[in-house]
């Protein structure tokens, strides 16, 4: 039996300040914690900090780290309701810290040394 997922696709959220200039890692985002919306959906937002050791080991799943533990922000928009999915985390840039879900905590500010926020 195949199963049939409709997806509605609109704009973007633009989380960079200057989009021309960053740098991003493909990654895998973990489903698990993820609370699903009002529409079912398990949905990473965009411009969520996240960590779990992404960045030394490829295999690890990323988690949201607004945390000592951070690691990079997410570029675009995640779905995991059925599971893991592939991401990209930016890892070097200027990111619109008026963009993100939830501001950043210091510590996670001083973990992402390449990365600057900017109101």
């Amino acid at each position: 039996m195949s199963k049939f997922v409709q997806t509605d696709y609109g704009n973007k959220k633009e989380i960079l300040k200057f989009p021309d200039h960053y740098v991003a890692l493909a990654i895998t985002v973990d489903d698990a914690g993820i609370t699903p919306g009002a529409d079912g959906k398990k949905i990473v937002p965009a411009g969520t900090i996240m960590g779990g050791g992404v960045l030394s080991d490829p295999e690890a799943l990323a988690v949201p780290a607004n945390n000592a533990g951070a690691e990079g922000v997410l570029l675009n928009d995640v779905d995991v309701t059925y599971g893991p999915a592939s991401g990209a985390l930016v890892i070097h840039g200027f990111v619109d810290r008026n963009k993100l879900p939830e501001a950043p905590t210091a510590e996670a500010i001083a973990a992402l040394k390449q990365i600057t926020f900017i109101a």
